[in-house]
Parts: structure tokens; C-alpha cells; sequence
């Protein structure tokens, strides 16, 4: 498939230039449609931004800047100039959850005039949607080829009334891995963004960040009163970026919803992005994949050598028999390279990307994938061990090419501020340090056309835009935690996920376990969902490489269940939220790409939940047989998970569906168009 932008409409004016002449204190733009409307200004030595929805103030004054190493905090002392732009264009993703996506936007840029040389011209571009903002400063002063050491970022943001927010401590140790609690928004200490608000007006905000790129990732810092300031990971040394100028920083971002679905259908993030840099990835193709992962974490085989390895040649096989067998197109095998063996999380740096262990066969087992249509799916397990991962990464992936593996999961299992750089200095997990690190990986496997699937990674800021190879990414609890977690994640953490660590981009959560129980007692050491849950995840959690994490007889078990994830896409035309609350319950609808079928999904917390979904969203006129799989009689994630009724009907865009959760539970309807 292959990448383009298809212009619709362009209009770009400059209506003022950074001219002294010009001079203002006070400059404002409106979005297209006129409903958001953002003012900026300088006041009392400070620069400050404001933003308004339909004529009411959503983001009170809040300041703006940098400040650098060696220079006194700046004074802003006016608006030197502004330049004024609009643009309507659409482009096409090769893969992802929209086919198309409209950027309409109008644009502002001001210059701030500074009394210290770093800060002397400061421009600040503004882009306003119909859905929320973004703005980013451009550091021009910075003289060419100049380091400079950023200390402190000034950027607030300040949302007017009483909020909620969904949220977790960061900089914990275990990265992003962390459940969400929903509390007054005063109560947050620091956040991890995106971080999600719901005012007392029932406005919906999320605050977060596009095209992170040689920046560390932002923190939101609460003051207990409401104001949130922007935080940036440091370098061990304290500073928090290091530039050569001039330098440009990531978007800052604010979307803006009268309802969590609007939200979850924004596309701002995508859209600060820069276009598509390596042309035709036609090579990468969304889809679902099996592996030798789930066995692991139950303990049934050893990422390390001996009797019980995972990564062997007959068990590899048996993976890729099944995923051919039943059209799953790669599968993920872990624990095959020399450096499982011990205490692996501590010695990282034993670890070989290019050595198997004895009993699996790298080159003949991607050429047995291959010819069964399941290709291998490459692992980089690092330990978080960056410096010998970057010493063997051009040779990892040049092995991986050569015998065919397209694809690869890599990971960093190290407790965040412990990741030990080339100095031996420890450096948080998204630092700039490890922002640059994940690049090169990305960029590197791009040249030997290999996708990429992080685990432990930086967040997501849209960067698959540019770099349509980074297909996934894990970056908050996944289903892996409800083998060993403790608790395990309880039924409202899917209803959340959607409106918090999804909105960044694209989760590999690994849906599909269909032994809920696996063994456990107790509700908080397993599964805590219904089977109707596990499939219905496939349509909330979007990721263009779904796996279906359980055991291959766990699902030939259940053949009934399974039918609905041999039929589900990864790939999709369009999607839509339909209905949501967060932390409640969500709906969600999607068609395959290049297809006329239609999916949704719908998932609940601990409450039973009946919810009435019309059906508007199918073709007017088209007649669909709607195969359902939903709670079955009884169905509890307590005390009966697996309980399951599939049912067929005819159903037409003027139908309604009833969608009755059990309590942890969901539904999955496949609309088979007629």
C-alpha cells in the first residue's frame, strides 16, 4: 500500500511577520469551525496562553517557555510579530485504525521577544482544531551548532472548574505499569500524560504530547490546586535536554470533548506528526499473531535454557502448525538467544542478539514459517541493558533480515532510573536518553524493513506517522499482569485504557486468554473478565498486531469463542467510539479496511450493564447478519467467566442491539454484510 497525501483544500496566509513594528500584547486565532478559540499574551514579564470553547474559558492563563543553564530566568517584554495560517488536507495512513485522516486546522505563530540571548526570539506555534490544540516552541536566538542545557520548562495548564483525572504516580520504577485511580484533580502529584480530566461541566480534556524526538518525555506536576506544570525526565546530571541550536521542541497538546468518545476519536496527535519518511511499507502487514509467550508466564517453559525451554524446535513448529492451520499470520517466539539463563534482569549485558540457544534453529525455523504462512516473529529482550543492545543492533537486525523475520518485539525490563548509559551515569526509561535510543532502533530496523513492537517503551506520541515501521507498543498494564500481578488488573482497567494510554496510540495488550482461571483461587491472581471480555478486547484495544495470547488447546478447546478471533481484523477503514464513560463501560465500532463488514466491541466494569446500541453506523440500505458472542446465562468474572451464547440475527443500519454485560463482561458482534 502505498503512502500519500490527497489535498482537499489548502489555504495558507500570512497575514503579519515578526516585525517590531508590529508589535502586540495580545494575539488570538480561532479553529476552523470557530469553536475553540486560543488567545496569547505577555504580561508582567511573563508569557501566558488561554483557551475558550463556544465563548466559555476551559484553560485559565497558563505561562509558557524554557529556561537554560547559565541564563537568568527570562522576561518576556512583548509579541514582536504573528503569522497567521489555515489548512484543510487529508492524507492516507498505510495501516492504522483510519484510513484517512483530515487534518483541519488554522495556525498561529508568535514571536516572543526575551531579555536574555537564548530567549531573545521565542516563536511559539499554536495549531487549533475543532477537537483541541497543539503548540510547540521554535528556540531561533539559539545560535547554529551552540549546546545549550535546558533546565526548567514553564509550560502550565491550567483547566477552569472542579475536575476529575484518571491517573498514577509517575517515575515510578516499574515504568508506566501502574493501575489508574480516579481522583480530584487537585490530588495529582505527577502524572504521566496522557492524563485525562472530566470537568464538573462534563467537558472531557486530555493532556499529552506529539512527535517526541530528541526531547525527554513531559510530566504534568499538580500544585494541589489545580495547575498542572510541565515536568521533563532528566539526564543523571540534572539537566533536563541537551540542544544543539537552533532546536524546535515537541508539541504540547490539549484535546478537547463534550464526551470520552470524542476523545478516543481524535486524531490531533497523528496530525502533529511529520508525513511518512520511509515511502512504501507495503513489506509490513497488520495482523494477528500466536506465540510462545503466555506458556512462560504461566510457568509451563523457561525463557532460560534446560529441560522445560520454551524456544525449541519442535515447540516452534507446533506454534506455526497452529497458526497456519488456522490463519494467524506470524508467531512471536521469546527466550530463543543466548543470555536467559540466571538473573537476566541484572546481567542485560549477556545478552547475544545474534546467538541462538542450541535447540532452536533460527534460519530453518523462519523458513518454516514462511512457507506455512506464520512467520517468525522476531524478540530483543535488552534487560534494559542499552549499551550492548546498540553495540549488536546493527547486526541483530541484519541477521533478522537476511533469514526473512520482518517483525520484531523488543524490550527493556529494567526498573526506570536505572538504565545505565554509556558514562555508567542511570537514566530514566523516557529521558532523552532513551527517546534517541528508541529511534535508532526503529530507524535501524526501518533500513533492513523490519517492523517494530516496543515493550517498556517511551509513550507513544504519534511517531508512526512518520515512521510507519513503530507498529506497536506496550507501555502500560497488559494481560501479562494478570498472570503473576498482584492484584491483577481488575474489570474497570479496559474500561480506562481506552481513554488514557490509547489515546498516545496503538497497545499491545494481548488479548484473548480463554483459561480466565489458569489454576487461581482467588479473583486477584487471574483473569479478572469474562471469555465474552477477552474477545470483545480485539475491537477496544486498537493494534494492527492483535496476538491471541492463550494456548493453542485452550483455543481448539473452545472453538465457538475462537471463531470470532480468526474472524476479526487488525486493519481498519474507519473507527468510531459509540458510547463510553470512563472507568464505566465502552462501545466500539470498526470497519476492515478495503472490506464491508463491520465489528464492535463493548466491555464493562464490575457492574452488569445494559446498554442499547443503535446501529447507524452500518450501510443504510445494506442488510448484515450479526453474529454475536455475549455473556451467557449466569455469566459473572466472579464466579462464572466462561459462560458464552453466540447468536446470529438480521440487522440493518436502522436496528438497535441490546448489549447485556454481565458483571467484568463484554460483547463482540461481527456484522457479516448480507
Amino acid at each position: 500500500m502505498r503512502f500519500r497525501s490527497l489535498t482537499l483544500l489548502t489555504s495558507l496566509a500570512a497575514l503579519g511577520a515578526a516585525n517590531p513594528a508590529l508589535a502586540a500584547d495580545r494575539e488570538c486565532a480561532q479553529s476552523p469551525d470557530k469553536l475553540i478559540e486560543l488567545c496569547v499574551f505577555v504580561k508582567e514579564g511573563q508569557a501566558f496562553y488561554e483557551v475558550n470553547r463556544k465563548g466559555a474559558a476551559v484553560l485559565a492563563p497558563g505561562a509558557l517557555g524554557l529556561e537554560f543553564k547559565g541564563e537568568a530566568p527570562v522576561r518576556y517584554t512583548a509579541i514582536k510579530g504573528a503569522r497567521r495560517a489555515a489548512s484543510d488536507t487529508s492524507w492516507e495512513q498505510p495501516w492504522g485504525e483510519q484510513r484517512l485522516i483530515r487534518d483541519n486546522h488554522t495556525e498561529l505563530t508568535v514571536t516572543l521577544a526575551g531579555d536574555t540571548p537564548l530567549n531573545a526570539n521565542v516563536d511559539v506555534t499554536f495549531r487549533l482544531f475543532n477537537d483541541g490544540i497543539g503548540f510547540r516552541y521554535a528556540y531561533s536566538a539559539v545560535p547554529a551548532g551552540r549546546e545549550v542545557a535546558v533546565v526548567a520548562e514553564r509550560t502550565q495548564f491550567r483547566p477552569v472548574g472542579p475536575q476529575v483525572a484518571w491517573w498514577y504516580q509517575a517515575q515510578g520504577e516499574e515504568r508506566d505499569e501502574y493501575l489508574y485511580t480516579k481522583t480530584d484533580a487537585r490530588r495529582i502529584t505527577t502524572a504521566e500524560t496522557p492524563l485525562t480530566l472530566k470537568g464538573e461541566n462534563g467537558l472531557h480534556l486530555s493532556i499529552h504530547e506529539a512527535a517526541l524526538v530528541d526531547f525527554p518525555s513531559m510530566l504534568l506536576s499538580g500544585d494541589g490546586a489545580g495547575t498542572l506544570t510541565a515536568k521533563l525526565m532528566p539526564w543523571p546530571d540534572g539537566v533536563l535536554a541537551r540542544k544543539m541550536g537552533p532546536f524546535t521542541t515537541p508539541w504540547r497538546t490539549v484535546l478537547i470533548g463534550e464526551s470520552a468518545a470524542a476523545l478516543a476519536d481524535s486524531r490531533i496527535t497523528l496530525n502533529l506528526n511529520e508525513p511518512n519518511k520511509l515511502g512504501d511499507v507495503s513489506w509490513f502487514r497488520p495482523g494477528k499473531y500466536v506465540g510462545i509467550w503466555w506458556e512462560m508466564h504461566l510457568n509451563k517453559s523457561t525463557w532460560g535454557s534446560g529441560p522445560i525451554h520454551g524456544a525449541n524446535n519442535a515447540n516452534v513448529k507446533r506454534y506455526m502448525d497452529f497458526a497456519a492451520r488456522y490463519g494467524f499470520t506470524g508467531v512471536l517466539v521469546e527466550g530463543w538467544n543466548k543470555g536467559w539463563d540466571g538473573d537476566w534482569i541484572a546481567n542485560g549485558d549477556q545478552f547475544s542478539f545474534t546467538e541462538s540457544y542450541p535447540d532452536f534453529d533460527l534460519p530453518a525455523l523462519a523458513a518454516y514459517g514462511k512457507e506455512k504462512g506464520a512467520g517468525l516473529i522476531g524478540h530483543h529482550e535488552t534487560a534494559g541493558a542499552v549499551v550492548n543492545y546498540e553495540k549488536q543492533l546493527e547486526d541483530a537486525m541484519a541477521l533478522y533480515r537476511k533469514v526473512g523475520v520482518d517483525r520484531v518485539k523488543t524490550g527493556y525490563v529494567k526498573h526506570s532510573g536505572t538504565i545505565l548509559d554509556e558514562t555508567g551515569g542511570q537514566q530514566w526509561f523516557a529521558g532523552q536518553y532513551m527517546v534517541r535510543h528508541h529511534l535508532k532502533v526503529v530507524e535501524t530496523a526501518a533500513r533492513n524493513r523490519i517492523a517494530v513492537n516496543t515493550h517498556e517503551p517511551v509513550k507513544d506520541t504519534g511517531l508512526r506517522r512518520t515512521w510507519p515501521n513503530w507498529v506497536s507498543r506496550e507501555g502500560a498494564r497488559g494481560q501479562e499482569f494478570n498472570a503473576w500481578g498482584k492484584p491483577t488488573n481488575p474489570p474497570e482497567h479496559v474500561t480506562i485504557l481506552p481513554f488514557t494510554r490509547l489515546l498516545a496510540g496503538p497497545m499491545d495488550y494481548t488479548p484473548g486468554i480463554f483459561d480466565i482461571v489458569h489454576g487461581k483461587d482467588k479473583i486477584e491472581a487471574r483473569v479478572q473478565s469474562t471469555l465474552a471480555t477477552q474477545l470483545a478486547l480485539y475491537v477496544v484495544l486498537y493494534s494492527p498486531v492483535q496476538m491471541a495470547a492463550d494456548l493453542p488447546e485452550n483455543y481448539e478447546a473452545r472453538p465457538d469463542a475462537f471463531q470470532f478471533i480468526r474472524d476479526v481484523a487488525a486493519d481498519w477503514e474507519t473507527s468510531r467510539t459509540l458510547q463510553a464513560e470512563v472507568g464505566d463501560y465502552v462501545v466500539v465500532a470498526r470497519q476492515p479496511r478495503g472490506g464491508k463488514d463491520w465489528f464492535l466491541g463493548a466491555v464493562t466494569d464490575e457492574e452488569a450493564r445494559k446498554l442499547t446500541q443503535t446501529l447507524d453506523f452500518l450501510t443504510p440500505g445494506k442488510r448484515y447478519e450479526a453474529q454475536i458472542y455475549a455473556d451467557g446465562a449466569g455469566a459473572d468474572y466472579r464466579t462464572n467467566p466462561t459462560a458464552l451464547k453466540v447468536e446470529k440475527r438480521v440487522v440493518t443500519s436502522k436496528d438497535s442491539l441490546a448489549l447485556d454485560m454481565a458483571s467484568g463482561g463484554g460483547v463482540a458482534v461481527r456484522f457479516r454484510a448480507l
